[in-house]
Formats: C-alpha cells, structure tokens, sequence
C-alpha cells in the first residue's frame, strides 16, 4: 500500500475528493489540517525505525561504542522522527518540505551509520540488509510525503 501520497480524483461514496493515504484511509485533505503529526503513515514507520535501531544498538554494539558509533546511530533515528515532527508543526509547506529533507538526510545517515557497524563486524550482512529495507520503504514514504506538501502548498499564503 503507498501512502502519504495526494490522491486526486477518487471517486468515494458518490463524492469526488482530493486527499492523502493515511494509515490506509483516504483522509480528505479539509480534515488533514485538524490531524497531527503522530496520524502520518510517514511518522509511524519510521518511529517504527527509529525504536528497532535504538533497541538494536543498544544490545548488539560494544561497550566502547557507547559514546561513539552507538550515540552517533541513535541521534541520527531520532532526527528522522524529530524533524517530520517540527517541520509539521511549522505550518508552512515549504518549512515542512525542508525539514522532511532534513529527516531524509538522517535517514540516509542513519544507513550509513549501520554500514559502518556492519564494517566493523558488530552487525552481519542479512542484519544490514534487513535495516536497508526499512530504510527504503521510510525513504519512499517521505518522498510520498514531500511531493503530496508540493502538490498542495499555497506559495502565495507563504512567501
């Protein structure tokens, strides 16, 4: 299922709308506004992402890692969730835009973190390849996301 992407033209019980896939629901895009950022599919997931890392981490990495490549990993998880959350609370399509850009630059640092662990023997291929997948589904749900916020920004209310 896609979701956090802008459907337009669907036909429901006789009404044609315009909305945004949210856990599965077609949520018109009238009642978007009055949602907050915990309703998003994109927030959920990777929330979803963000506890399996911080719990893995903290089970699977040394002890001398503490302070280093294991702050390093669970700081950049908690920045995707971090900034879906700020950029909806701004209001502004472009803001939210931005900080769904800042997320998917923690995302993808987040991966690059767990490369790094799988480098150094803490975590094995099928792991890293495991994490990869969910990264990518996050990574695409954001990209959903962000194109719904370009389809539906109002540059004239904002600039």
């Amino acid at each position: 299922m896609v979701t956090g992407v802008l459907v337009t033209g669907v036909l429901v019980t006789g009404v044609l709308v315009t909305g945004v896939l949210v856990t599965g629901v077609l949520v018109d895009i009238q009642n978007f506004k009055n949602m907050n950022f915990t309703d998003l599919e994109v927030y959920k997931t990777c929330r979803n992402l963000r506890k399996e890392v911080s719990d893995f981490v903290r089970v699977k990495f040394p002890q001398e890692e503490k302070y280093k490549l294991s702050d390093q990993i669970i700081r950049s998880s908690r920045s995707i969730t971090a900034n879906i959350a700020e950029g909806y609370g701004r209001y502004y399509y472009k803001e939210n835009i931005q900080f769904c850009r800042i997320s998917r630059g923690s995302l993808n640092e987040t991966l690059e973190h767990l490369i790094t662990a799988f480098d150094e023997k803490y975590i094995s291929e099928s792991e890293l390849l495991d994490f990869k997948s969910k990264i990518d589904s996050c990574g695409k749900l954001l990209n959903g996301y962000i194109n719904y916020l370009k389809k539906t920004q109002k540059p004239k209310e904002e600039d």
